[in-house]
């Protein structure tokens, strides 16, 4: 609906950073979105959509999982991850915590209640001048999320963290480092 695609450099960079430790990383549009097949379900579908992608993951490599997880693609895809308990950690970029409208539809309004009985490693990453997720929204939401948890606000990012995806790369680079692979 806002035209969300696998193809966004948001969404490549995150990749890049988890497969620079060699994690294999799928990357997938959801239902309705580029070349996928099916319509936009206002986020219950898609949640689906998520839990097919990590169950296939599974199959596919035996290993466990590190969901992340852009915008949209963040918003329902922690609600599958965080009960899911083959999910060691969660990276949500670019979360949105205000409610956002598109053209012709009824605003967009996300609830992150699951988060408070998520005791995964948690890694956001947002633009300090992310219009979709602003600092006080974003603080807010962590307060509300047990241990471990980080924020990280890239100052001059928006949204699509134009001119800033090396920070955002290194952000995950190091958080990845720091509580998946050294705990690994």
């Amino acid at each position: 609906m806002f035209g969300g695609t696998l193809h966004n450099k948001v969404v490549f960079h995150t990749m890049k950073a988890l497969n620079s430790f060699g994690f294999p990383v799928l990357r997938f549009n959801f239902r309705g979105a580029g070349l996928s097949h099916g319509e936009h379900d206002h986020g219950d579908g898609e949640v689906d959509d998520v839990r097919s992608a990590l169950d296939w993951m599974e199959t596919e490599f035996h290993l466990p999982l590190l969901f992340a997880g852009f915008s949209f693609g963040a918003a329902v895809g922690m609600r599958a991850a965080c009960p899911d308990a083959r999910v060691k950690a969660i990276i949500g970029v670019g979360v949105p915590a205000v409610p956002v409208a598109a053209d012709r539809e009824a605003p967009r309004v996300y609830s992150y209640d699951f988060l408070r009985d998520c005791g995964k490693p948690k890694l956001f990453v947002s633009g300090a001048r992310d219009q979709f997720g602003p600092r006080a929204k974003l603080e807010e939401l962590m307060a509300a999320a047990p241990e471990p948890k980080k924020l990280v606000v890239i100052e001059g990012a928006d949204h699509f963290f134009e001119g800033r995806l090396r920070e955002l790369r290194e952000t995950i680079e190091g958080w990845v480092r720091q509580e998946i692979v050294q705990e690994g």
